[in-house]
């Protein structure tokens, strides 16, 4: 370790699920910082980490979850308003001594409807379209679904994208404190269905709240795993 730099906390190795969860909240403790809003692929920052981009319809709760995730209220910009997020906006994780572990958050703009001209909104989707095809930095994509909601037309079209480009994603089912449990328990069974047909979907669907924090941790230490492998 160089000196000066947080050490990683020495955890129990029997138990390994403890362990990645204190991982988790030890890397999302550390510093997070708002590198650049890019607005093409050609301005996209040149790195050796692993990518973590945050995809989703409009409005689902990208930022919330981004904000919850590293215990920071104001990190990610949010609105009620659909659309707000017009750039790729990417966030450096981590310490910054380059022998600890560090992740590249992306929070991408959102697809599908928008309180914006159609012109602008087909060039926010042609964007992330084109940087989820084609970012080989890209470790995983956590894609979004409202469980008020579920699965819509445009995100199977996401999925199906993504599992021909061989992209890895893993669905987040946000907002979960809205619904009843009884719904929330069906959407989550309708959208592990219909995951069971796509080759390049995690197998682990998650569920989380942003605003009463529940299944942040485990997110936390699933993100935080990708800086080991």
């Amino acid at each position: 370790m160089t000196a000066g730099t947080p050490e990683i906390p020495e955890i129990d190795s029997a138990s390994p699920e403890g362990e990645a969860l204190e991982f988790g909240r030890w890397l999302f403790a550390q510093p997070c910082t708002f590198l650049m809003g890019a607005v093409s692929l050609e301005g996209l920052p040149n790195h050796d980490l692993s990518e973590i981009a945050f995809c989703g319809r409009s409005n689902v709760g990208k930022s919330s979850l981004v904000n919850a995730l590293t215990g920071r209220k104001t990190l990610a910009r949010t609105s009620n308003t659909p659309g707000r997020t017009q750039e790729l906006n990417y966030f450096r994780l981590g310490p910054e001594a380059p022998d600890q572990p560090a992740l590249m958050m992306v929070d991408l703009p959102g697809y599908g409807f928008a309180k914006a001209p159609k012109a602008l909104v087909e060039r926010w989707t042609r964007l992330v379209l084109s940087y989820l095809k084609g970012r080989p930095q890209l470790r995983r994509v956590c894609l979004l679904i409202d469980s008020r909601h579920g699965l819509k037309p445009t995100d199977i079209e996401v999925m199906s994208m993504l599992d021909t480009a061989a992209v890895n994603y893993q669905v987040i089912l946000t907002k979960t404190d809205k619904p009843s449990a009884t719904a929330v328990r069906a959407c989550l069974e309708a959208t592990q269905k219909t995951l069971a047909k796509h080759v390049a979907a995690y197998p682990e669907v998650l569920m989380t709240s942003s605003r009463d924090g529940d299944g942040v941790a485990l997110l936390r230490a699933r993100l935080a795993a990708l800086t080991r492998e």
